[in-house]
């Protein structure tokens, strides 16, 4: 039953959603139009664009042999680095403003026709007309700024100019998992669009082949001064150290020299491992030195004093097990507490042995370290002795043995640059291109059929949201639902709209037509009110019929034989459904009897066309009786009493025992007597006669009634205790698939063929 309830829940928010699209139909409709007009004047002048694309492939530099040593390298660090620094750096070089300098000047792009300045042609309408849809009238001095500083670049250097036009259009794509690279630029040319690409990529090739080149004479120059200075700095060093050697007789220095140094190094390892083992046997001696028999750690190095431990903490559990059973006085356990004690004297015994002997090798530990402590010192001075006299020697020793090193690794370097100078005719890069731009066959932008498909999306986006929004700002009722949301009461019946336009064209509402007479037949309604009894097989005659059996069945037992009919405010249908209503009652062979209490805005009389004179008002001032105030119809059971003379007081009419008597008299006389009351909200006339009648039928007008009216009238009358049978729900626009049509609940077109079968 759940499930039900949410199905139907949803069908019917699908179906308010479909009703809000079709009532603003012309808003949608509208939006879309000036929407996709506006799209389709944009598309049809906007320039159309070429696209060309070349394909290059960005190898890893190590593959070109410009260079020996990135032919052979010893560092990984190319591998590691090509998909990230160096790729992307050859990315930004594409697009950078002096490779697009030296596209501009090898095409010489200033002398190319596309650029050629043409004569200003004359502005014709349909210029002007796209001039103001795009506003360029709003932005016409900042173009013309634009243009002049243009103007002023070009004078000084025209490829400077010429290079931003390139990369305008340039753009740059990398193929993912690949070392591939599109390259594209656009242009309302197609040949230029071409011509420019496939002169990018050939000076970008040429571009990295004399960086690289550059770089190469660059380190050549800087190797031959670098060698030369080395070269003089090491012969210098070399006299030098010789000089020295001589003075200081430091010929045979380096035999003395390495035997002391390593009988220094000799102690210095062996009084580091005296250190370390007097640290072990300190940490021994302090470990055993605090141990108590109670409070023994779980491990100790000491592996009989571990057995030790063990046992004795064998026999405490063993006793503790025991003493559940027997008491301390028994024999065994006399003799397991003397085991215990003597185990525990004699490991407090092992203790003390123990501390003794690590106390022993802790201070012999010391006394080796303090033996080799002295030996180092003495030790130190000789090398210290030895080493005044060598450190200016040594040190320049190897000075000169590092600038001989430098020397070599300089000089195989010089050669190397002189090779990759001898290989730069051969133009070897590790950038290839794959495939050349062709001339594109046809313009890429704009995209007309897809621009106008987006272009209907956004018009009907736009156009959807509009109807919503002014749906959401519109304060009426709309449809029953929504009135029973505000005010919890029944309804009595739905009143479709039928159009004057329609009836005349013989279409109105031609799917709620019983027979063949409301479909073929053009129908001229003159009073709507009398429709029920003009047409009395159209769907509308049957509505009314409808809203007759809610009301008859709104009391199983007391049917409500006086009913006031009222609304909120005029001109919301509440005569025309009295009358309507009424003609149904009366087609049962019913004597009908209707009381037009609307002395302000009179009708009844104008519908049957009687004389407005001895009516309402004349019998409640006493001027005549019951009998001159009803007045018979053309239509058979149908009785009026019209409003009577307008008075100057009708609230202080109605407000009488006359009116009351009134009511309860002809109650008696007709089966049903029918009262027209004012609006509510107009005036306290209606809210008067309610009190006096056995019920109230009230009346809204889909689309007009508006939410905060029609609770204000429902509480109005309640606060004087009114019986409100229901709701009736006039002018409803229905379509032929609508919530409300009788093919929506697949009763009507059966009931129909079986009628007429």
């Amino acid at each position: 039953m759940e499930n039900i309830n949410k199905e139907s829940k949803k069908e019917i928010d699908l179906l308010d959603i479909w009703r809000i699209a079709v009532k603003r139909k012309w808003i949608i409709v509208s939006a879309v139009a000036v929407i996709l007009v506006i799209s389709a004047i944009q598309l049809f002048t906007q320039v159309p664009l070429y696209r060309a694309t070349a394909t290059i492939i960005i190898e890893n530099p190590s593959s070109n042999m410009l260079n020996i040593n990135d032919a052979f390298p010893t560092s990984p660090y190319y591998q590691y680095d090509f998909t990230g620094a160096y790729f992307n750096t050859q990315l930004r070089l594409l697009t950078s403003r002096s490779l697009a300098e030296r596209v501009a000047r090898k095409m010489n792009l200033a002398d190319r026709p596309e650029f050629q300045s043409p004569e200003e042609p004359q502005t014709g309408l349909f210029q002007k007309f796209k001039n103001f849809v795009t506003l360029k009238w709003l932005f016409r001095s900042k173009t013309s700024d634009q243009e002049e500083e243009t103007e002023t670049v070009f004078e000084q250097n025209p490829n400077e100019v010429y290079a931003f036009t390139v990369l305008g259009g340039l753009s740059v794509s990398p193929i993912e998992e690949t070392r591939l690279v599109n390259v594209s630029y656009s242009s309302p040319h197609p040949q230029l669009a071409a011509d420019v690409v496939n002169a990018v990529v050939e000076e970008f090739i040429n571009y990295s082949v004399e960086m690289r080149y550059e770089a190469t004479q660059q380190a050549s120059e800087f190797l031959n001064e670098q060698i030369a200075q080395l070269r003089s700095e090491l012969s210098a060093k070399e006299r030098e150290i010789q000089r020295y050697g001589e003075e200081k007789e430091l010929l045979y220095l380096s035999d003395q020299e390495s035997s002391v140094v390593s009988k220094f190094g000799d102690l210095d390892s062996a009084l580091t491992q005296a250190q370390i083992e007097r640290i072990k046997a300190e940490s021994a001696f302090l470990e055993l030195r605090d141990l108590e028999v109670d409070s023994l750690p779980q491990y100790i190095s000491n592996p009989v004093i571990q057995n030790l431990k063990t046992e004795y903490n064998q026999m405490l559990n063993t006793y503790q097990e025991k003493l559940k059973t027997f008491k301390p006085s028994y024999p065994e356990m006399v003799s397991l507490s003397a085991r215990i004690d003597s185990m525990r004297d004699q490991l407090k015994d092992e203790i003390q042995k123990a501390v003794k002997a690590a106390e022993s090798d802790y201070r012999a530990a010391v006394k080796e370290e303090n033996k080799l402590q002295g030996l180092l010192a003495e030790q130190r001075k000789d090398v210290i002795k030895m080493n005044n006299n060598a450190i200016l020697y040594n040190s320049l020793k190897i000075e000169i043995e590092n600038k001989r090193d430098l020397l070599n690794s300089l000089l195989a370097r010089q050669n190397e640059t002189l090779v990759s100078a001898r290989l730069r005719g051969l133009k070897s890069s590790n950038i290839k291109i794959i495939d050349t731009a062709l001339v594109p066959g046809g313009p890429y932008y704009p995209n007309k059929s897809r621009s106008l498909m987006l272009g209907l999306l956004l018009g009907l986006f736009v156009g959807v949201g509009l109807a919503f929004l002014i749906d959401y700002v519109d304060n009426t009722i709309k449809d029953p639902e929504e009135a029973e949301r505000l005010i919890d009461l029944p309804s009595l019946g739905v009143i479709p709209f039928v159009s004057k336009d329609g009836a005349k064209k013989g279409n109105a509402y031609t799917s709620y037509s019983y027979g063949s007479e409301g479909q073929e037949k053009p129908m001229d309604i003159k009073q709507f009110e009398m429709i029920n009894h003009q047409y009395p097989k159209l769907s509308v005659s049957e509505n009314y019929r409808t809203l007759r059996t809610s009301i008859m069945f709104s009391h199983a037992e007391n049917v409500p034989k006086a009913i006031s009919f009222t609304s909120a405010f005029p001109q919301e249908g509440k005569t025309a459904t009295l009358v309507n209503t009424a003609v149904s009652f009366a087609q049962l062979n019913k004597k009908v009897l209707m009381i037009d209490a609307d002395m302000r805005k009179p009708r009844l009389h104008k519908v049957f066309d009687l004389n407005i004179l001895n009516g309402l008002s004349s019998f409640l001032t006493g001027k005549i009786y019951l009998d001159e105030a009803i007045k018979e119809t053309k239509l058979q059971n149908m009785s009026v009493i019209t409003s009577g003379p307008h008075p100057p007081n009708p609230v202080e009419l109605m407000d009488t025992p006359r009116m009351k008597e009134l009511i309860d008299t002809v109650k008696e006389r007709f089966d049903f007597v029918f009262i027209d009351t004012p609006p509510v909200l107009a005036v306290v006339d209606s809210a008067i006669v309610s009190t006096a009648a056995d019920g109230t039928v009230f009346i809204i007008k889909i689309g007009k009634t508006t939410r905060k009216a029609y609770v204000n009238s429902i509480k109005a009358l309640q606060k004087v205790n009114a019986h409100i049978i229901g709701l009736v729900y006039n002018e409803m626009k229905v379509q032929g698939r609508g919530y409300y049509s009788p093919e929506r609940h697949g009763y009507m077109g059966t009931y129909l063929e079986e009628k007429h079968k």
